[in-house]
């Protein structure tokens, strides 16, 4: 019985040793970053020819309801994200009636077929 104990000891001794070595890291590698699953992010390029497009049909899709006469200029700046398609936020600059410059804020989706819903558009205030 001694002997069972003593080599349980020592297997248990090495398991523990085992799980406290951490692999070495090499100084070029980034630390990892957390991903949130369905987090918005940053969109990277506003000047991308499909954002401005979203950007400028929302604009045309509260045109809709609001019958304000406001003028699409150009996506500014966004998030987007991933769902069962795609969640767009973004801050749009636009043009009231008066040549008056203002921002606003808009959440569209756009599903897998590219269809789109206009969630929000708001002053950006």
């Amino acid at each position: 019985m001694t002997m069972t104990l003593g080599s349980m000891l020592i297997a248990a001794a090495a398991v523990v040793g085992l799980c406290s070595v951490a692999p070495a890291a090499s100084a070029r590698e980034e630390p990892l970053q957390p991903q949130i699953v369905g987090g918005w992010k940053p969109i990277k390029n506003v000047n991308d020819p499909h954002v401005q497009e979203i950007g400028r049909w929302a604009v045309s899709e509260h045109i809709k309801t609001a019958n304000d006469g406001l003028g699409f200029g150009r996506v500014v700046s966004g998030e987007e994200q991933i769902v069962a398609g795609k969640n767009y936020r973004l801050r749009i600059q636009a043009t009231k009636v008066g040549g008056q410059k203002a921002m606003y804020r808009a959440v569209v989706y756009e599903q897998l077929t590219n269809t789109r819903q206009l969630l929000s558009f708001d002053p950006a205030n």
